[in-house]
């Protein structure tokens, strides 16, 4: 595969980014063991960060109306509540990443702990799908819910593989938040946090290295992550209104038992 052309290993990554994002098996993980395939797999932070948002601004177009609202009905109380508490999550994230920052913290680029994690995560939400079972949860966005989301964001930051929804999405619902209005907040507070993260790393690598991508490479890794992304995210919505989150905990299981078996530990040389 290391030999394919350099158009369709973006379009794969692209589709990889898009689809992985905001479905709870981690973006991290899946883009970092795809770009094992191969030297002309590895891709720079800087395409990484680009291609995220595409996929994080889909999101916007997916709640569309929610969006609308709580851009132009900010004033109404229920509203300005909604907004003040993913804004207390978004801050509480970004002070715990620039800490982060600050004690010049890496994400581990191997694929075992990004393995145990995805193991991990998965048997969490397998286990709490089965205690929740039958239960009626509510769906309302409580403080305790929001403040708890804030730190949980943070997870990911530190353990490629947790999964940033993944984490956010099994607190809000060990809290008692139904799963549509969990996933409702977690997507769209995912959206000033991913853009803010993305962004402070983009300056970052700019200062150190300058531009140097390919800005048609850029543009179309970007238009496959937004597309793709929009369509996994209208899936899961569909999803869960029938289903539950157990068959991404035995997916998450499933891939972090091949990876220990089959992929060598250094993701990169």
């Amino acid at each position: 595969m290391a030999d394919l052309p350099e158009w369709l290993i973006i379009v794969i990554l692209g589709i990889v980014e898009g689809i992985t994002e905001f479905l709870p098996i981690s973006s991290t993980g899946h883009l970092l063991l795809t770009q094992q395939l191969g030297e002309n797999w590895r891709q720079s932070d800087v395409f990484n960060i680009v291609i995220q948002s595409g996929a994080v601004v889909a999101v916007l177009f997916v709640f569309k109306q929610r969006s609308i609202e709580l851009l132009t009905q900010w004033q109404k109380p229920e509203v300005k509540d909604y907004l003040t508490k993913m804004f207390v999550a978004f801050c509480i994230t970004a002070v715990g990443g620039l800490i982060l920052k600050k004690m010049n913290f890496e994400l581990p680029e191997n694929a075992h702990p990004v393995a145990w994690a995805l193991i991990v995560g998965g048997v969490i939400f397998i286990a709490l799908e089965y205690k929740l079972a039958g239960k009626e949860l509510i769906d309302t966005v409580t403080w305790k819910v929001a403040i708890l989301i804030g730190f949980g964001q943070l997870i990911a930051a530190i353990f490629p593989g947790a999964s940033r929804s993944g984490t956010t999405i099994v607190i809000a619902m060990a809290l008692g938040l139904s799963r549509p209005k969990a996933v409702e907040f977690t997507f769209l507070l995912g959206v000033p946090t991913l853009l803010a993260a993305g962004g402070v790393k983009f300056l970052g690598a700019f200062k150190e290295d300058g531009f140097q991508e390919d800005v048609g490479m850029l543009i179309l890794g970007t238009v496959i992550s937004a597309i793709t992304a929009f369509v996994a995210v209208k899936w899961l919505l569909g999803f869960l209104q029938k289903y539950t989150f157990v068959a991404f905990g035995w997916y998450r299981i499933i891939l972090g038992v091949l990876v220990l078996l089959f992929v060598k530990d250094a993701v990169q040389p």
